[in-house]
């Protein structure tokens, strides 16, 4: 699944390409991707004539602030988008190659070009797994009403509320274990499997470590390697795990310096020990024994 930094390359990518272009037309080909209450018709048809004027990330949500294209623009409400598990957004020409899991298509039109509504480029949703959703919300409807998993979102990672006394806080009396911890989005938005195997290794902190047993010292490392493995994946265009690509289609570059991540059986980075794997609430988990220990 795309994590934050994933989703925060697309994010860049949207606002360099996509902003003040005219919406001229679209086609859903998997209505399903088209969250409720809408419909795909009605979804395509209240995108017609906008404008994006900025792209956010809250979390793994992308989240794209509407304006109409007339001279002043007004407020056209938002669009959207969770990739889930294998979403990806590609910025191509509308004669590119169909992806074989294209599920909608939205046509632009370059805001220089005179073709009276003539496409010039083309957003394209390709989910194999289909499990991305994409909405609309009108502009005098709270976000968190339409997009409810916005509700549900802890602080980002690099907002002055992500401090070490509130991680401190959120890890105090919790019996449960930290790599689990790292995972529930309440907690802090974000972060995914890949990211929190980076991060407790920076940390030297073992995936099983309970939360209520974390010291104040491994407190501050956590806090600060979330935030360390967050811009050197930022930095690097994110990962080519899970069939991550960004907005041209170029994998991101963090795969080949990960530190633990995907790595089981070979050599730690640092003290040459085999990578370990292990199975935490369904999900693997990548250590090094000796790095990490308790």
């Amino acid at each position: 699944m795309p994590e934050l930094p994933e989703v925060e390359t697309v994010c860049r990518g949207l606002n360099q390409m996509t902003l003040t272009q005219e919406i001229v037309g679209g086609n859903v080909l998997l209505d399903r991707t088209i969250a409720p209450p809408i419909s795909s018709t009605d979804f395509l048809d209240r995108l017609k004539g906008v404008t994006i004027a900025r792209w956010h990330r809250r979390g793994k949500y992308l989240l794209a602030e509407l304006q109409t294209a007339q001279n002043p623009p007004q407020a056209a409400g938002w669009l959207g988008v969770h990739l889930r598990m294998t979403g990806q957004l590609l910025w191509v020409e509308p004669e590119a190659t169909l992806q074989k899991h294209t599920r909608v298509r939205l046509f632009f039109a370059q805001k220089s070009a005179n073709h009276d509504n003539k496409a010039e480029r083309e957003l394209r949703f390709v989910d194999i797994r289909t499990f991305g959703r994409m909405w609309w919300v009108p502009a005098e409807t709270d976000l968190e009403a339409i997009v409810t998993g916005l509700k549900n979102l802890g602080p980002e990672p690099f907002s002055p509320e992500f401090s070490p006394d509130y991680l401190a806080k959120q890890m105090q009396g919790r019996r449960r274990v930290v790599k689990t911890a790292l995972l529930d989005q309440a907690i802090v938005a974000g972060i995914g499997n890949i990211y929190a195997d980076e991060v407790l290794f920076l940390s030297r902190i073992p995936p099983t470590q309970l939360c209520a047993s974390l010291t104040h010292e491994q407190i501050e490392r956590l806090h600060h390697s979330i935030i360390a493995v967050l811009e050197k994946a930022i930095a690097s265009g994110g990962t080519t795990f899970s069939d991550f690509l960004n907005v041209q289609g170029v994998n991101g570059n963090y795969a080949g310096v990960a530190w633990v991540y995907n790595r089981a059986g070979e050599p730690c980075r640092i003290c040459s020990t085999p990578i370990q794997r292990l199975k935490l609430g369904g999900r693997s988990s990548h250590f090094c024994p000796e790095c990490q220990k308790t």
